[in-house]
Parts: C-alpha cells; structure tokens; sequence
C-alpha cells in the first residue's frame, strides 16, 4: 500500500505533507555543504585509480535511500506525531542533535584544514542526526545500511594505505608465481616484481591494494543486502568468506595480466587490455561470490532435508 494511503483520513494536508517538505529541507541543506566537497573530490582524489571506487558507493548508496523514500516518509509522519509528546520524543531529539553535532564539527574541521577523511566522512554523521531528528529512530533503521556502506568511498590515510597494502601485494604476488609456475610458465618474483618469460610486471596498488579489497568488500556486502536471506548461518558464512573471494579475485587479475604481457607483449598489458583485467577482477568477484552463496544455500537446504528426515 502506498505510503501516502496509510494516512488516516482525519490528518490534516499539513500534517501528510510534512515529512516531504522535511526531506526537501534536507536535501537543500546537504547539496549547500557537500557539493563543494565532491566537487573537489571528483577533481582530485577520486580521480585517481585506487580510489575510483568512491563516486560509484555514492550512488548506489544514494539510490538505496530513494528507494527507501517511501517507507521513511511513513516513519516520518510517525516522528510528527509523537513530537506531541515531548517526553516520549525527547531520547531521539537528544541522540540526534549530538550526532548532528559531531559531524558538523568534523565537516568543519575537514574543510577548513583539508582532511578529506573527516570531510566527505562527516556527512554520515549528518545524514544520520538529521534523518533521527526530521524522521526518528525508525527511519535510521531503514537507512542504515546505506549509511554503512557510505564507508567505503572514504578515503583513507595515505600512511595507513600503504602499511596494509604492502603485505597485500606480497601475498597476490607470491600466489600468483605458486600458480603460473605450477602451469609451466617462466616466471619469477622479487618482492613485488614479477618476471614473466623476458618481462617485468609491478604488482601496483591498484592491482592488489587496500583499495581493490575495500571495493570487492563493498560489492560483497551489497549483494548480501540485495539478496536478503532468512538463513543466518548463509548470510554470516557469505560475509566472512568475502574477503578470501577478494583475495583470490586479485591474484586472477595479477595472472590476467602476467598472461596478457607474456604472450601479447608490454603494450597490451599496459593499454586497454590492462582496464580490461579490471573488468575481469569485478567479474571474477562477483561469480565466486553468487557461487559461493549457491554454495552455501545447497548444503544449508541439505542440511535442513536431512534435519527433517532424522525428526520424522
């Protein structure tokens, strides 16, 4: 039933139309502070391969709010009706103001001392406090997700980046020689420095960085909340195995891309055959994972079969 229809017919226009006018009041007020924020992000940082991934978590997180739209306009008309109540009301305007609060002071203070981390990471804070005090709790509940997910297109230290990404490349680096050796190939590794037949690839940060793994988290955990299951083991054992999926995905990339040098030379490898290995490690990621599920769903359901059967 729509949103709008669950109104009782003695609520006055006003009333109905408040929380639409609170949702334009909103948006007004977060395309004031943070459209000079991405703006400077869209030209500077995340135009950069390692953090190509944050305009994309924008919009999808952006679009699973619109998609909530309706439902968080029915909490709203809730939240109106028991501001009445000031006592009852008073938990919710309380948390929403303190969050509110804290992510104006990291937005001012990432904006005025360039600090990306706590610019664009102040506008969960925001969002959150505003949603809780225009909408209440049970609004945030439905957008909490999208508010997680908003994690991922933070960008994230420099100096954390690269301790975390270091070991990571040297593990892809070490699976992928295993791999190609195993299949006869001429290869070898130094640190991070491949050596295919007579040439030398680098294990770059793009490959198989922080970043990368961030990104293929992300798709993981957005499968997960697109296909919801009612199974907790399933949606647990999915989660944690995502990780080893991203894992595994880069080092797929890192061969795709050892293989497309040995046999097409340098100039592939680098060109357009190299974004193409980009689209193979996405690819890769997301059929390990709907496998994985497919996986799990079977021996939860054989499971359950054989649960029945000893009961019966």
């Amino acid at each position: 039933m729509p949103a709008d229809t669950q109104f009782s017919a003695a609520s006055s226009p006003t009333v109905v139309t408040q929380p639409r006018v609170a949702l334009l009041i909103l948006g007004l007020g977060l395309a004031i502070l943070y459209l000079p924020t991405l703006w400077s992000l869209f030209n500077g940082v995340w135009g950069e391969d390692g953090q190509a991934h944050g305009p994309m978590i924008l919009a999808i997180a952006l679009w699973l709010i619109y998609r909530a739209l309706p439902e968080l306009v029915a909490a709203g008309h809730d939240a109106f009706e028991r501001i009445s109540k000031p006592r009852q009301y008073r938990s919710a305007l309380l948390w929403g103001w303190g969050v509110l609060v804290v992510g104006l002071l990291f937005y001012v203070v990432g904006r005025s001392q360039g600090i990306e981390f706590f610019e664009i990471g102040s506008l969960i804070w925001v969002l959150a406090g505003s949603v809780l005090l225009l909408f209440g709790a049970k609004a945030l509940r439905l957008i909490w997700f999208p508010l997680f997910f908003m994690l991922f297109m933070i960008p994230l230290p420099g100096l954390l980046v690269a301790a975390v990404t270091m070991p990571m490349k040297i593990a892809v680096s070490i699976c992928a020689e295993w791999i190609l050796y195993g299949l006869d190939y001429p290869v070898a590794r130094s640190g991070v420095i491949l050596q295919v037949g007579q040439y030398q690839l680098l294990v770059a940060d793009a490959c198989a960085g922080l970043h990368t793994l961030l990104t293929l988290e992300a798709l993981g955990l957005l499968y997960l909340n697109l296909f919801r299951h009612e199974s907790l083991l399933r949606n647990v054992t999915l989660a944690l195995l995502i990780i080893p999926i991203a894992f595994s995905s880069n080092v797929i990339r890192v061969m795709v891309l050892s293989l497309i040098t040995y046999y097409f030379g340098d100039e592939a490898g680098q060109g357009y055959l190299h974004v193409f290995s980009g689209m193979v490690l996405f690819l890769t990621a997301l059929i390990l994972v709907v496998g994985v599920d497919s996986l799990i769903r079977w021996f939860v359901r054989t499971r359950s079969g054989a649960s029945l059967e000893a009961a019966a």
